[in-house]
């Protein structure tokens, strides 16, 4: 055995630690960053072998183009009737977001987490979904229930956990649940809907259903054992789920390189796993529509999942417990090289002569005037603090489908003590 005087002539080992490029009160230079031409990745068969996608993984797919056009084979040629209805989508999940901020510093709900900047990224994907294919999200793709039409005082109800709130009160606010609309139940544990995703792909394929699924996940939850076994399930079982990576530069204060980004991109790590994978601008609502769709045609073609890498910015703060000052250039939005979907995909309809920022600002207007009046409705039902919430009865309801002796013992005790130290609240209650 070798000691450490006879290896003394070896360079000492080093430690390699992350460091993001750019820190607060620095310049920003995105230089660095490889942003291809619109139009110039090939798209392959949606039949093709996994291996084919691999140059993908590494290259950006793009449709809009300087000239706010839409360009390539990627193109997915939308009506015009289309694109209004993404960028309406688009818009109302920003106004949501901004509302719901304001609540949240007003002190009528405890947190909030907006998507300012990554809109497409869950927008265009439910486009171009069937409406019935099952979603699993992470806590940052509200879009996706708002372009499936869900009541937007439903979602206020449950961020102010009110009397009304459908999961009453059991959720953090903005975890949203609805298996009306086929969107999984958000959970606080990073990484967790992915394996969720491909069982519930794998059923599918089981029951011989055309239903596909789609999950989310930041880049930062990639480095969660979850993301390694749910791939790992899918490419053996050639599952039909898509995996979309919100690669948003930001995993709250640690930069993407914490992640290996460094290293390589994250729709490369479908190479290892012999899965289809694309890499994809996400400000780019239209090449984000044209690889979803992609995607879930190979899924419900039988030819198994594919790994969508969405390279976007988090506009904002990770949410309203964050200050992004502290951690990063109050440089690096403005001049992020991949613009802001929303503008882009205006500009692609203006350039089309199918809108107009006369259009666009009366859209906002109304937009934000529906978000006024949804809040406006949910706070009947109460707000943070204010006491309406749903009866405390209910704390005991929808575990068990028969209440066991020793929870029904437990329930009893705490309701005739709650009817002996707070009467006037009890008979709020409906406690007797």
């Amino acid at each position: 055995m070798s000691t450490g005087a006879e290896r003394g002539n070896l360079e000492p080992l080093a430690l390699h630690v992350p460091e993001p490029r750019f820190r607060p009160g620095d310049a920003v230079d995105y230089s660095h960053l490889a942003i291809p031409a619109a139009g110039a990745q090939p798209r392959p068969d949606e039949r093709c072998q996994p291996a084919e996608t691999n140059p993908l993984c590494t290259d950006l797919v793009r449709v809009l183009g300087d000239d706010h056009l839409a360009v390539g084979p990627w193109n997915p040629r939308l009506d015009a009737d289309t694109l209004r209805a993404m960028l309406r989508a688009m818009a109302l999940t920003r106004a949501f977001d901004e509302r719901m901020y304001r609540g949240q510093r007003q002190g009528k709900t405890s947190f909030y987490m907006k998507c300012t900047g990554e809109e497409a990224t869950s927008v265009a994907p439910a486009f171009a979904l069937a409406a019935d294919d099952m979603v699993f999200p992470s806590y940052r793709q509200q879009g996706i229930l708002i372009a499936r039409g869900y009541p937007l005082t439903e979602m206020i109800n449950q961020i102010y956990s009110n009397r009304a709130d459908k999961l009453k009160g059991r959720q953090l606010p903005i975890m949203y649940s609805s298996r009306e609309h086929s969107f999984f139940t958000i959970s606080g544990n990073l990484a967790t809907q992915y394996p969720q995703a491909v069982g519930w792909a794998m059923a599918s394929a089981i029951k011989g259903d055309t239903r596909i699924a789609a999950s989310w996940i930041g880049e930062g939850s990639t480095a969660e054992g979850d993301f390694h076994s749910a791939l790992t399930f899918a490419a053996v079982y050639n599952a039909p789920v898509i995996f979309n990576v919100v690669n948003n530069q930001w995993a709250i204060s640690s930069f993407s390189g914490f992640a290996g980004a460094e290293r390589t991109t994250f729709a490369a790590r479908a190479i290892g796993y012999g899965i289809a994978g694309l890499r994809v601008d996400g400000n780019d609502a239209l090449a984000v529509y044209a690889a979803t769709r992609w995607a879930a045609d190979r899924a419900r073609a039988n030819l198994g999942p594919t790994l969508i890498e969405h390279f976007t910015y988090r506009a904002e703060g990770h949410s309203t417990s964050d200050d992004p000052s502290q951690y990063r250039s109050a440089q690096e939005r403005e001049e992020w090289p991949l613009g802001d979907p929303i503008m882009r995909l205006k500009r692609h309809l203006v350039a089309l002569g199918e809108w107009s920022e006369g259009q666009h600002e009366q859209m906002d207007r109304e937009l934000a005037e529906r978000v006024k009046d949804a809040t406006k409705e949910a706070e009947k039902n109460g707000i943070l603090g204010q006491g309406l919430h749903h009866p405390f009865s209910t704390m005991f309801e929808d575990v068990f489908e028969e209440l066991p002796w020793h929870l029904r013992e437990q329930s009893e005790q705490a309701i005739r003590e709650r009817r002996i130290k707070w009467p006037e609240q009890a008979a709020r209650d409906g406690i007797v």
